[in-house]
């Protein structure tokens, strides 16, 4: 079926209300999703028939982050890990620590959301507790950097959710 768009439909289940917007959050970026709180509603919604003679095996369920597929990075964006530096096109910053580690997740998937959770797991090493406001200064100083070399690409928020970097 040439020329015909192909989409994805993502079924989530969770059980409390809680789960649910927690799923609804990391969902977002999908192009359809369903959540159910149970396997017999998403059975139900599937159409799906057991057949009654044989027991169904056990339900294992994985949750995994869904996301856009990453764009390629800006070609003038570029993080020099070596030097701990961000460059755009033929000019240089001083980043630092946290700077050059939240920057380099966002770099290397473009347009993809990094949760706050997921970024404070690889930036900082925990769970995200808290407002946040640790890794929002981070991102503030980042934006700025990026302005004062007049990039393009920006850091967008994702109310609720967390960061993105778009490669405009």
């Amino acid at each position: 079926m040439q020329g015909i768009p192909v989409a994805s439909l993502v079924i989530g289940i969770a059980s409390s209300p809680a789960e649910r917007r927690h799923l609804a959050r990391l969902l977002g970026g999908s192009d359809a999703f369903l959540i159910v709180s149970t396997v017999d509603q998403a059975r139900e919604f599937l159409g799906v028939v057991e057949a009654p003679a044989a027991p169904a095996p056990p339900t294992t369920v994985a949750l995994a982050e869904v996301a856009p597929s990453p764009q390629p990075p800006p070609p003038d964006l570029a993080v020099d890990s070596d030097r701990r530096v961000l460059r755009w096109r033929d000019q240089e910053i001083d980043l630092t620590r946290l700077e050059h580690d939240v920057l380099l997740c966002l770099v290397h998937a473009p347009g993809q959301v990094w949760t706050y959770e997921r970024l404070h797991l690889e930036v900082w090493g925990n769970r995200h507790l808290g407002r946040g406001s640790d890794m929002h200064s981070v991102i503030r100083r980042v934006r700025g950097k990026l302005a004062s070399l007049n990039a393009t690409a920006t850091i967008h928020s994702v109310r609720g959710v967390g960061f993105r970097l778009a490669p405009v």
